[in-house]
């Protein structure tokens, strides 16, 4: 019976981050709020521009894998067992899909938070992400003295009891942002301008496709056309009426009118606006920011579509300073399990390598330095051209 009793006594894994809805006011001293209406103007552009929501899937899908090396290879086997099968919520499992998440809120809010959750019997049960809205940073004397504080039973900010369990990782942090900016930080001007062009095009196809009429009746200089043309107006007025009311039905009506009558298309003299040129420029500005080609979100703006070496260089920097920025996330959770296990060996985040270059171009320079290494080799044994 005691044995059983001491397993029932064990608690359950419990989360500590809550949710923010619970009461809408907090304390305000000395607290720096991670989210907020920000969060969700960057969230709000990024849904209404669908090539920048493609740009942050690829940087996360182009992010890459990775794997764990250890001192000892019973817990380099164990580890990777743990990383591969580790509850991440939401029916997902394994690092990957929450470094996914976790690298999502990172590129958007500007800063990322998770939480690890661990269970009475030395176990890491899950890795979960919070929304940086439901979190708060309160600093001390120094940059170096801060907790994170979420919600409490009250409803109010309070620091949570077990910072290191805590993941928290700022985005390109700046002396003015300490705690991250978002990628999407400079293009809430130029998006709101490309949804006003977008919205101004739909507009006028919907105009173009659905035209108004204007009906001009134009009496004569005789006295019995004067007498009666607010009745033949009238009349003039209800066969238009009947005549586009039996188009919408599916059914053809004549218009049969005495008189001089004028029908013109409302709008068909002007002219909509070229679009191309302005939405171009917007969406360059807006692409560069992101770092990725503009050939791999789908615009062919050059005369080719291949990546150049320079590109492929810059891109691999970028990719690599992301990994950067996720390495003390990774490198504190399989510390915490090899210790929690009872490992006191060494290990390295060793990521898959980034290969964005073209094979065939490869290749080809390949095949041009084999040349030229045999037609030197042929020269320093004397030989001739």
């Amino acid at each position: 019976m005691g044995f059983f009793e001491k397993l029932r006594s064990r608690p359950a894994a419990k989360a500590q981050i809550r949710s923010g809805q619970q009461h809408p006011f907090g304390m305000l001293d000395n607290y720096v709020p991670l989210g907020g209406g920000d969060v969700r103007l960057y969230r709000a552009i990024r849904e209404a521009v669908p090539v920048l929501d493609a740009a942050v899937m690829k940087i996360i899908r182009l992010a890459g894998g990775f794997s764990v090396v250890c001192g000892d290879k019973r817990a380099e086997g164990e580890l990777a067992e743990f990383l591969r099968t580790v509850d991440t919520g939401r029916a997902q499992r394994g690092i990957d899909a929450f470094l996914d998440n976790y690298l999502d809120s990172m590129l958007t809010s500007g800063r990322a938070v998770g939480e690890i959750v661990v269970d009475g019997h030395r176990e890491i049960k899950a890795l979960l992400c919070a929304d940086v809205c439901d979190v708060q940073v309160r600093e001390g004397v120094s940059p170096l003295d801060f907790v994170i504080c979420a919600r409490g039973q009250t409803g109010l900010f309070e620091p949570l009891p077990y910072q290191e369990l805590i993941l928290f990782t700022p985005f390109n942090p700046e002396t003015a942002s300490p705690y991250g900016v978002s990628m999407f930080r400079s293009m809430p001007f130029l998006a709101e301008i490309l949804l006003k062009i977008f919205q101004s095009i739909g507009v006028n196809w919907e105009r173009a496709g659905n035209v108004r009429f204007a009906v001009t009746y134009k009496p004569q200089g005789d006295i019995i056309d004067k007498a009666y043309a607010r009745e033949r107006s009238e009349q003039i007025a209800r066969e238009w009426s009947a005549a586009m009311q039996s188009g919408k039905n599916g059914s053809v009506r004549d218009f049969v009118a005495v008189g001089d009558v004028d029908i013109k298309v409302i709008g068909a003299d002007n002219q909509i606006l070229d679009s191309e040129v302005p939405v171009r420029q917007i969406l360059e500005q807006l692409v560069s920011r992101t770092g990725i080609p503009p050939f791999m979100l789908g615009l062919n703006w050059s005369s080719t579509e291949r990546m150049s070496a320079q590109q492929a260089d810059l891109m691999t920097s970028e990719l690599t300073a992301i990994r950067r920025s996720l390495n003390p996330v990774i490198e504190k959770i399989c510390d915490l399990w090899l210790r929690m296990h009872g490992y006191a060996c060494d290990f390295e985040v060793d990521w898959e390598p980034i290969n964005l270059q073209d094979y065939v171009e490869e290749a080809r320079a390949a095949l041009l330095s084999a040349q030229a290494q045999a037609l030197e080799l042929k020269l320093s044994e004397g030989g001739s051209l």
